[in-house]
Order: C-alpha cells, then sequence, then structure tokens
C-alpha cells in the first residue's frame, strides 16, 4: 500500500484539527484449539494462548503510533465466542472463564477484551445457555470482559426465545452494578446478524471464518466529516445534498486509506503469522464537541438530532461513508457507517434533554444506520419483558433489512427520566429517555421463533 505525499498531509490535517483518531486496533484471536473436557485445564490454555499472541500488541501499536502520528485511542483483543470454548467442559458456570480473559487483558494491558459471547438466533445448546446465565456475575466482577450474543439474523429469523432470557440478564446484570449506575449493562449488546469481524466493543468478537490472529482496525471520523461539510457550506457556492453525499465520499475515501496504513504496519511489525483483516470505517462519536454524529446532522440543517429528517440525513451520511470506505480499500468490512451511541455523543445528549429524540424516533433512525440503539439511558423499573420487546423490535428491524443491528440498553436502578449519570471517558453521559408504559409481556411470553422473513430464500 502507497501513500502519496499529499495524502499525508492531509491525514496530519486531519489528526491535528478534526479529531481523526484510530479508535481501536483489535486482534483477534481464535481459542478453538483451547477447548478440552475440565474447566481448569481450558482456563489455563486460554490464558496461555491469548497471552502468548497479544504479548505485543500494546508496544507494537505505541510504536506506529508514535512513527505515522497517528493516535490509536483503544488496543483491544476479541475472541471467539465462549460459549464454544467452554461447552465441552459441561460446566455449570463459565465464570471463571470470564475471569480467565480480565486476567489475561490486564497483564496485556489493553482496554477491554470481547468475545464472552453466543450465536443462538436459531436455538440454544446447553453451552450456550451457560454462556447466557453467567453474563450478570461474570460482566459484574470483572473490568474489561464484554459480551454479545446474536438472537436473530435474517436467514434464521428471530429467536425470542432467546430475547425472553436476555431482557432478564439485562435487567439481573443493571441490579448487580446499581452501586455503579449499572456500568455492567455498557459492555453487552444484543444483535441480529453479527459481524464476524468488528474491532469495536462491547460487540467484537472473533468470527468463526476468521483465520488464527487477525488485525481489525477501527477508524472514527466525525470530526472529519463535519469540517468538511461545514466548509462546503461557507464556501459561498450553490449546493445541495448531492454535493453533500460527494464530499463524505472523499473524506471517507482519506480516512480509510489512513486506517488501512495503520492496520496493515501493525500485523506486519507483530508478524508470526498475523494478518491484516478489514478496516472498519464507523463514524464513532466521543463526548468532545466536534467528534459528534448529531453535529452532523445539524451541519446538514436539522436544528436537532431527531428532527423530522433525522432519518434521510443519517440514511445519507451512512451510504456515503460505505462508498468512500470501499473505492479506498478492497478490505472495508466489519460495521462500517454511522454509530449513534447516545450517551457517547454530546448532542445526542442534548438532543434527548431537550425533547428533541425520543426512543421512538431513535429506533427509527437505527434502520439506516450501522448498529441500532446504542447506551440508551431507560428508567430502572423497566421491567424485564419490556426491554425484551425493545430488543425484539430491534431485531426485527435488522432482519427484516438485512443489516446488523444491536441494542446496548442501561435500565439505570434508582433512576428516572430525565435523571442524568456521568460515566466519563468515551462513555460520556446519559440521559434517561421515557419508554412506553403499555405492555408488551403477553406478546413477550408466547416465545418461540419469528420466522425468516421472505428475503432469506436467495438461494
Amino acid at each position: 500500500m502507497i501513500f502519496e505525499s499529499d495524502e499525508l498531509r492531509a491525514t496530519l490535517r486531519m489528526i491535528e484539527a478534526e479529531h481523526l483518531d484510530i479508535r481501536a486496533v483489535t486482534l483477534g484471536i481464535s481459542l478453538r484449539d483451547c477447548p478440552t473436557d475440565d474447566l481448569h485445564t481450558t482456563c489455563q490454555r486460554v490464558f496461555d494462548k491469548i497471552t502468548r499472541s497479544g504479548a505485543r500488541l500494546v508496544s507494537v501499536a505505541k510504536e506506529v503510533q508514535a512513527e505515522y502520528g497517528v493516535p490509536i485511542v483503544n488496543k483491544r483483543i476479541s475472541v471467539t465466542p465462549i460459549a464454544l470454548i467452554g461447552e465441552p467442559t459441561r460446566a455449570s458456570s463459565y465464570v471463571p472463564l470470564g475471569a480467565t480473559l480480565d486476567r489475561a487483558a490486564r497483564e496485556l494491558g489493553v482496554d477491554y477484551i470481547a468475545g464472552f459471547s453466543a450465536l443462538v438466533e436459531k436455538g440454544m445448546t446447553p453451552g450456550d445457555q451457560v454462556l447466557i446465565d453467567s453474563i450478570p456475575e461474570a460482566l459484574s466482577t470483572t473490568d474489561r470482559v464484554c459480551s454479545s450474543v446474536n438472537v436473530a439474523s435474517t436467514r434464521a429469523g428471530i429467536n425470542m426465545d432467546a430475547i425472553v432470557r436476555m431482557g432478564r440478564v439485562i435487567k439481573h446484570l443493571a441490579e448487580r452494578t446499581a452501586d455503579r449506575g449499572s456500568i455492567g449493562c455498557a459492555k453487552l449488546v444484543v444483535f441480529a446478524n453479527i459481524p464476524d469481524d468488528n474491532p469495536f466493543v462491547a460487540g467484537a468478537m472473533h468470527g468463526l471464518s476468521e483465520g488464527d490472529r487477525v488485525i481489525n482496525v477501527g477508524v472514527s471520523g466525525p470530526g472529519v466529516i463535519l469540517s468538511a461539510i461545514r466548509r462546503l457550506r461557507e464556501s459561498g457556492r450553490r449546493i445541495d445534498l448531492g454535493d453533500v453525499a460527494e464530499t463524505i465520499k472523499r473524506m471517507a475515501f482519506k480516512v480509510t486509506r489512513a486506517g488501512e496504513l495503520i492496520g496493515r504496519q501493525v500485523a506486519e511489525r507483530l508478524g508470526d503469522g498475523v494478518r491484516f483483516g478489514i478496516v472498519d470505517l464507523s463514524l464513532a462519536p466521543t463526548p468532545a464537541v466536534g467528534d459528534s454524529v448529531a453535529e452532523i446532522l445539524q451541519a446538514l440543517g436539522l436544528e436537532r438530532a431527531g428532527a423530522p429528517g433525522s432519518t434521510a440525513a443519517l440514511a445519507l451520511i451512512t451510504d456515503a461513508v460505505k462508498k468512500g470506505g470501499v473505492m479506498a480499500s478492497s478490505s472495508v468490512g466489519g460495521l462500517s457507517g454511522a454509530f449513534i451511541p447516545v450517551s457517547e455523543d454530546h448532542a445526542m445528549v442534548e438532543a434527548v434533554a431537550c425533547g428533541a429524540l425520543s426512543l421512538e424516533k431513535l429506533e427509527a433512525m437505527t434502520a439506516v444506520c450501522s448498529v441500532g440503539l446504542d447506551m440508551v439511558a431507560v428508567p430502572g423499573d423497566t421491567s424485564a419483558e419490556t426491554l425484551s420487546a425493545i430488543i425484539a423490535d430491534e431485531m426485527a428491524i435488522g432482519v427484516v433489512n438485512n443489516k446488523t443491528t444491536a441494542v446496548r440498553i442501561l435500565p439505570l436502578i434508582g433512576k428516572s427520566v430525565g435523571d442524568r449519570i456521568h460515566y466519563g471517558g468515551l462513555l460520556g453521559e446519559a440521559v434517561v429517555m421515557p419508554v412506553s408504559r403499555f405492555s408488551s409481556s403477553e406478546f413477550v411470553g408466547l416465545g418461540g421463533r419469528i420466522p425468516a422473513p421472505i428475503i432469506s430464500l436467495r438461494n
């Protein structure tokens, strides 16, 4: 991969003035050679494989950051879904495996380790059930472990039995971490159509189709896109939304090129069979002013995120980002589009606080963004059945539209509508959003599986 000098200059400007960074360099590690019929032995093999494979990840990432001047915010690890690794042990709890992941992450100095996960879109094995039941204790007693459960796919439909369990798990996890603002729920994502190569937590995992060790990179560029749109609108010439789309495509091209360069450098320097996988070009905001997807919506002429037109504007942004990315690289993957995590985007928080953005409008916007209902705070007395119904709605959007959707929802124990909680760091600040007072419990209680849509029959 060859970088021209003008590309390098443009990249340096984006770093210095427009918040460009590499949000995550994630080393995916296959644990498929670790299972045994003994839990203790499996834990030791998992620990040894992770620490051996990731021993130089942090030091190499820092070396590349220093050489190229591109900030790498997080160094992360993702692993094979732990439900598959734990099942041969026939253990009644996988909490020890969660503790093993946390210990390995702490020893390596990585920010997060993801993959305490299960794939249950069509059904649940005993190992899947143990994994799901272990989530509340595992995530409440560890610091760096993240979990995801795929409960739906376009090819399989929606596993409502799994969704019912996940509603209870989220509620239980919120209660176990109530003294910390129910922070455990920020480390758990429920998915439809989960990708194998997502480098972003909490939903990262090392998919079964991946190689033994792979570097995936997540690039964040809301500030770059925002600055470009502001310059376009201040140019004095007549523009329309087509001009906006072209501008976003050009900037996405540059950001993707920078991300691939960093990813390939890290993989090459790690050596020993580590290969470069993908660059995930997702507009992932931070709480910093100027690094916001909601600010991009406002730059396009919307008074607030959530105003009429927000879904159309977000669709334009997401599509243009994807088109710019695939022009730049044949290795674009993961989610790649626009994230709308409420607490992590200061202008989204403001939109919720002033009443511009409701849960229902946010759900509509997830039909065209890269993920779904992300870092959404709801009242602590929201029932498990209502949580399950919210998840089911979001899964339906993903399944019918053949896209990834997800729910990372935080029932804040002891908090009511309008209350705030400050997490700090990338997690930002959450404002509790109102939830419909009407019950869904009878519907959710039916359980079973919602069949795959007709579009699944593509052979």
